[in-house]
């Protein structure tokens, strides 16, 4: 009799903790995916061949790119958006600017922050590819590229943007272009090139 009822008491338990077990399991694993959803956007450029990463902009940066933009007026595009730090600015200067980023997270949170703010009403957020996206409309652009890009991004930029469109390239310059002014130093330095044909 006492050896039924221990063998009944060793089975609660062993479902008990098989129980216990799974739950662990589900939530380790739920835990897990969530973990890799929040951070495959951040982690795939890495795949890519080019990697960009994520780099907010310093405020050294932004005060840069706003001298090198004096006086300009028109569209202005921000490659590699992130967290449209560069727009945000760039509509405080009066511009219609757009951002072009393919970090999904990213351009939504863009997106988002700018419902909140009345000012930030002739912005947009575009979530594409940077070589197949048309510079054409723009007459100002600014890169936060990766040196392996520049080479590249100046070549597409020589192709397809109009007479006097003023570039702003942010911590690398163009390998092949000369600027009409250097602004700053170091990681915040920001070189402003003027196309000319």
């Amino acid at each position: 009799m006492e050896l039924g009822v221990l063998e009944q008491t060793d089975t609660k338990r062993s479902n008990r903790l098989s129980t216990l077990g799974k739950t662990l399991i589900y939530a380790t694993g739920g835990l897990a995916v969530g973990v890799s959803v929040i951070c495959i956007p951040f982690v795939s450029p890495a795949f890519r061949k080019v990697c960009l990463p994520y780099v907010p902009a310093t405020t050294e940066q932004l005060l840069g790119v706003t001298r090198a933009l004096k006086g300009r007026t028109g569209n202005l595009l921000d490659v590699g958006s992130g967290d449209g730090r560069i727009v945000f600015t760039a509509a405080k200067l009066g511009f219609k600017a757009h951002g072009v980023e393919l970090n999904t997270v990213l351009v939504c949170y863009s997106r988002i922050a700018a419902l909140f703010k009345r000012q930030y009403h002739n912005t947009r957020f575009f979530k594409k590819n940077l070589w197949s996206f048309e510079l054409k409309p723009y007459n100002n652009i600014v890169i936060f590229g990766v040196e392996q890009m520049m080479q590249e991004f100046e070549k597409k930029v020589t192709q397809e943007v109009n007479n006097g469109t003023v570039i702003v390239a942010c911590r690398f310059p163009l390998p092949n272009m000369v600027p009409i002014e250097t602004i700053g130093h170091g990681v915040d330095t920001v070189w402003k090139y003027i196309i000319k044909r």
